[in-house]
C-alpha cells in the first residue's frame, strides 16, 4: 500500500494549490472510505472479525494481489458495519476527512444490502446515514448525496432488495440521487440488471454503474445500452474502442476516473500506462476520484496530483478538472454554480499572489 501523500513528483506549489482547491467527488465508496483509525475502532468493537485492530497492521492487510482479493478484503471491512451506530460513525467521519481536503460536495456510494442483510433494520440504517449527512453539512459544510448500488457479486436478490430500498417512498432517504452497480464485472453481465435500473430511473434516480474496469469496452456499451448510464464508473477499458470514446465524448457521458485504484486492483499495470491521456485526447469528460481511498493508500488530493502529472496540468488545468466533477454531478444548478464560482475565485487569488 502506498503512503497517504500527494504524488511526491508534483511541484510543491502545485501540491499546495491542490490542497486548497474546492472540489467535488463522484466515485467514492462509503465503507471503502473508512480511515485506518475508524476501521481499527470498528474492528475493536467486533473482536470476532479477522480485520486487524492496529491501524499500522492495516497497511499490510490492505495490500491486494488482484481484484478478487480486494473484494475479499473489502467485504471483511463491510462486515464490521453491524449497528446503526457503526453506520453513523463511519458516515460522519468520512465527511470529516472529505472536508479536510476541501471537498464541497460528494456523491457517496452506499451498498445498503450489505448492511440490511447483516441485520441492521432498514429504517434505522436510513436514519443513521441521514443524521450523519445533516450533521456533516452543518459541522463541515460538505454536502453529501447518496448513490445506492447493487453489489453485483450478490446477484439478483441483492438487485431486488437494493431497488426496493431505493424506490420505497417510506424508506428512500432524502439525500439519495442515483443508482449504481458495483463489485466484480467478470461473470456478472450488466444486461441482467436492466429491470432494476428501469425501476430506479422511473423513480427519478440517475444511472451510474461501474463498467469496463476489469472487463473490456463491451461492458461499457452494455451499461450505456441496457442500464442507460449517465456516467460510467471507471470505464478504464473504453480506451480500447475508438467508437466508444467518440460516443462518450459526443454525448458528454463522463468517466469517473480513479487512477490509483486501478493500479491497486491491477486493472492497469502502471500509472504511466493509465488511459486517462487517451480519454482527454478523445474529448471525453473526465472526473477525478479516489474510489476506496484509505484501502488504496490515497486521497482525493493525491489523485489530483497524479492527474496533474499524467496530463501535464498547471493550476488552471487543475481548476478545470475540478469543475468537470462539479458539472458532471447531480447537485442542483445553484449548488453547482456556487462551487464553480468558488473554484474560480480561489484560482484567481492563487495566481495573483
Amino acid at each position: 500500500m502506498t503512503e497517504h501523500l500527494v504524488d511526491p513528483r508534483a511541484p510543491r506549489d502545485l501540491k499546495a494549490f491542490i490542497a486548497g482547491l474546492p472540489k467535488a467527488e463522484l466515485h467514492v465508496h462509503h465503507v471503502g472510505s473508512a480511515s485506518p483509525r475508524i476501521v481499527a475502532e470498528l474492528a475493536a468493537r467486533h473482536p470476532d472479525s479477522k480485520v486487524p485492530t492496529d491501524p499500522e497492521a492495516l497497511v499490510d492487510y490492505f495490500t491486494f494481489t488482484d481484484f478478487a482479493h480486494f473484494i475479499e478484503v473489502y467485504l471483511s471491512v463491510v462486515d464490521l458495519i453491524r449497528t446503526p451506530d457503526d453506520v453513523r460513525l463511519l458516515t460522519y467521519e468520512v465527511a470529516r476527512d472529505m472536508a479536510r481536503q476541501q471537498v464541497r460536495y460528494a456523491e457517496l456510494t452506499i451498498t445498503p444490502f450489505s448492511s440490511t442483510r447483516r441485520g441492521i433494520e432498514e429504517q434505522a440504517f436510513m436514519d443513521a446515514i441521514e443524521d450523519a449527512r445533516k450533521a456533516a453539512e452543518a459541522d463541515f459544510g460538505t454536502v453529501l448525496r447518496w448513490c445506492f448500488d447493487i453489489p453485483g457479486e450478490a446477484g439478483l436478490e441483492a438487485a431486488e432488495e437494493t431497488t426496493r430500498l431505493a424506490t420505497d417512498d417510506k424508506l428512500r432517504p432524502e439525500g439519495l440521487v442515483s443508482f449504481g452497480l458495483g463489485g466484480p464485472e467478470i461473470g456478472v453481465p450488466r444486461p441482467q440488471f436492466k429491470p432494476y435500473f428501469d425501476r430506479a430511473i422511473a423513480a427519478g434516480l440517475r444511472s451510474v454503474p461501474h463498467a469496463g474496469e476489469t472487463t473490456g469496452p463491451e461492458t461499457v456499451w452494455d451499461a450505456l445500452t441496457h442500464l442507460r448510464a449517465e456516467r460510467i464508473g471507471h470505464g478504464t477499458s473504453s480506451a480500447q474502442d475508438p467508437k466508444l470514446l467518440a460516443h462518450l465524448a459526443e454525448h458528454r457521458i463522463p468517466l469517473e476516473v480513479c487512477p490509483t485504484s486501478n493500479i491497486a486492483t491491477r486493472a492497469v499495470r502502471t500509472l504511466d500506462e493509465h488511459p486517462i491521456k487517451e480519454f482527454t485526447r478523445a474529448g471525453v469528460l473526465v472526473t477525478i476520484n479516489s474510489d476506496d481511498p484509505p484501502m488504496f493508500g490515497t486521497d482525493l488530493n493525491s489523485e489530483y496530483a497524479v492527474a496533474a502529472r499524467l496530463l501535464d496540468l498547471d493550476e488552471r488545468g487543475l481548476a478545470d478538472l475540478a469543475k468537470n466533477a462539479v458539472e458532471a454531478s447531480f447537485h442542483d444548478e445553484a449548488g453547482k454554480g456556487r462551487i464553480k464560482a468558488e473554484i474560480d475565485t480561489y484560482t484567481s487569488a492563487w495566481l495573483a499572489r
